[in-house]
């Protein structure tokens, strides 16, 4: 991958990233107005379905470019009761099973 390298200066990475942004959010649209033109009747559904397409495509591009400049997705706290809810692996029950009492 790219941001292995340490040779990238800072500029060519943001170029690596708006080119990797614009090629991914075009191609996405368009696979997203091809289902949409094979698949949906109604222009509602057609304007989603491309909408979701390029969604899809600026998340991955985002998640990319993330990477390549060295970072990584945020990590986001958890809620509090979260952890307390799930069971446990280490004690040796699985997770969808009563415990025998």
């Amino acid at each position: 991958m790219a941001s292995d390298r340490p040779d990238l200066s800072p500029d060519a990475k943001w170029d690596m990233c708006y080119d990797l942004t614009l090629r991914r959010f075009f191609y996405s649209s368009l696979v997203g107005a091809a289902t949409a033109i094979v698949f949906c009747r109604g222009p509602i559904t057609r304007w989603g379905t491309i909408a979701f397409g390029a969604g899809v495509g600026l998340g991955s591009a985002y998640t990319d470019c993330s990477h390549i400049m060295g970072g990584a997705l945020p990590k986001w706290p958890l809620p509090s009761g979260v952890l307390d809810s799930t069971p446990s692996l280490q004690s040796g029950t699985p997770p969808h099973s009563t415990p025998e009492e």
